[in-house]
């Protein structure tokens, strides 16, 4: 018997299961890039060009000119600080999607961290030795507890997490911009006062033979941290109980799993997380507070987590990703003359692409099928 199915995209070029967690995303952010590029070439340019600009504007290739003690080195490390804090606020995104709850707050958890910490360390007398490590254990304590309350009003009240995250967002944003403004404010750039030297989280202008480099001292942390959850959720007793309440809290429930506990314990996870994302935003790649705005990184952190699948190895990948497209934007818009928009509009069309990915998923895995059933009906086939 002849099997009329009809030949379609080879499901092998996806790999097995495992292999479709980092293939299907780089099938789609392939396609996204490739719809940017018609659309940059619309305006009149070459969509080449433009990915080298965003690649020099992040330090990963040479420009044609430096100013003074600047060089592709500086740009780089300039990279890897703003790096620093998207990787944190990914890992922040995921370990709460590994629980089945959505902390869309992480902005507000990153500026509540970042405030606090630079008003108890950052405006402080302290030396070095003590204000670095304190800033990041102030910033890990408030997140927790932000964490904690959004935890505990979901497991108490059936609060969703969104709506309590995003609250917390405008809470955040406005009463923090008042004491700024009443209090912390630089008269001249019109943010908060700079943090000390002493307390930042990044060594500012370190010279290097004849360049002053941008070191950031979290980009470890950061990458240590991304293996850390990743042990914790596939080796720990932790993990296995959270992401089984992330598949089905009645089916974690049903087998003895503390749901509740494992809500609350996520979130505070997740907002220590964010909490680090916010002291190595603030108190290490800018060292003020601009009042009133919410930084973009915690938003972005939702596009990394999503193409990452929550994976916390893929987000080191995609997290780079993410902040080629923001942190080269700058350059790509005084060397193209294309508005550094058009990284957010990447950035959408990536993600919208990647919405697709369970479907191309299911397509891939029913082609599979049916090659199997094929085999299978050969073989019947040739033994008769």
């Amino acid at each position: 018997m002849k099997n009329n199915r009809k030949k379609s995209f080879p499901a092998s070029c996806f790999g097995n299961e495992k292999m479709q967690t980092v293939t299907i995303p780089l099938f789609a952010i392939i396609l996204s890039l490739f719809a940017v590029a018609i659309i940059i070439a619309l305006q009149g340019k070459n969509p080449f060009v433009a990915y080298m600009n965003l690649l020099q504007g992040s330090g990963l290739l040479p420009k044609e000119t430096y100013a003074s003690y600047k060089s592709m080195l500086t740009d780089f490390t300039s990279f890897l600080n703003a790096w620093t804090p998207m990787i944190f606020a990914s890992l922040s995104v995921a370990v709460a999607l590994k629980a089945g709850l959505f902390n869309i707050g992480v902005a507000g958890q990153m500026l509540t961290a970042g405030f606090i910490s630079s008003v108890l360390i950052g405006y402080s007398p302290l030396p070095a030795v003590l204000a670095k490590p304190l800033v990041v254990i102030v910033g890990i304590i408030i997140g927790m507890l932000i964490g904690a309350l959004v935890g505990w009003l979901k497991f108490k009240f059936n609060i969703n997490e969104v709506v309590s995250t995003i609250m917390i967002n405008y809470i955040a944003q406005y009463i923090i911009s008042f004491f700024i403004n009443t209090y912390y404010v630089n008269p001249v750039s019109r943010q908060s006062k700079l943090v000390s030297s002493e307390s930042r989280l990044t060594l500012m202008d370190t010279l290097a033979g004849n360049l002053k480099i941008d070191l950031p001292l979290g980009i470890i942390l950061a990458i240590a941290s991304a293996f850390i959850i990743k042990f914790i959720l596939d080796r720990t007793c932790f993990g296995f109980e959270m992401k089984s309440v992330g598949l089905s809290r009645n089916a974690a429930g049903y087998a003895g799993i503390n749901v509740g506990r494992n809500i609350i314990y996520a979130m505070v996870v997740s907002g220590a997380l964010a909490g680090l994302a916010g002291v190595t935003y603030y108190l290490g790649y800018f060292g003020s507070i601009q009042p009133r705005v919410l930084p973009s990184t915690g938003f972005d952190s939702v596009a990394v987590a999503l193409l990452a699948n929550s994976s916390p190895v893929g987000i080191i990948f995609f997290s780079f990703l993410i902040t080629i497209l923001s942190k080269g934007s700058t350059y790509l818009n005084s060397a193209s003359g294309l508005e550094s928009e058009i990284t957010a509009v990447i950035t959408g069309i990536i993600l919208l692409f990647s919405a697709c990915s369970a479907y191309i998923r299911y397509y891939v895995n029913r082609e599979r099928a049916g090659e199997t059933e094929k085999k299978v009906e050969s073989g019947k086939e040739d033994k008769g």
